[in-house]
């Protein structure tokens, strides 16, 4: 099956992120197809959702929120984010289908 999450180099993994802003709380929802859906309980407003979500992701895959960055989709609800020095195999063992709903 093609992922959408694709490797952007050795060291860094690219990862397709739907996000539901405006939640009641901050939560990995899981996996739908290849893209990992949040919740997050901040306001799309100044940038205050992108920064829950990197912290979010950082907490989730055990990394320093730095290791985590927004490549593309800083207004939209569809994001893309590189996660430096993880796979995505490595990603999908700490976050399996199902984690959160």
């Amino acid at each position: 099956m093609p992922t959408r999450a694709t490797a952007a180099r050795p060291e860094a993994l690219l990862l397709h992120v739907r996000v539901h802003p405006r939640a009641r709380r901050d939560e990995v929802v899981g996996w739908q197809d290849s893209v990992l859906r949040l919740r997050v309980t901040a306001a799309p407003d100044d940038g205050e959702a992108n920064h829950a979500v990197t912290g979010l992701l950082a907490d989730a895959l055990g990394i320093a929120p730095s290791r985590v960055a927004l490549v593309r989709g800083a207004t939209t609800r569809d994001k893309l984010f590189r996660i430096e020095r993880l796979s995505l195999a490595e990603v999908r063992m700490k976050i399996p289908p199902g984690e959160g709903a």
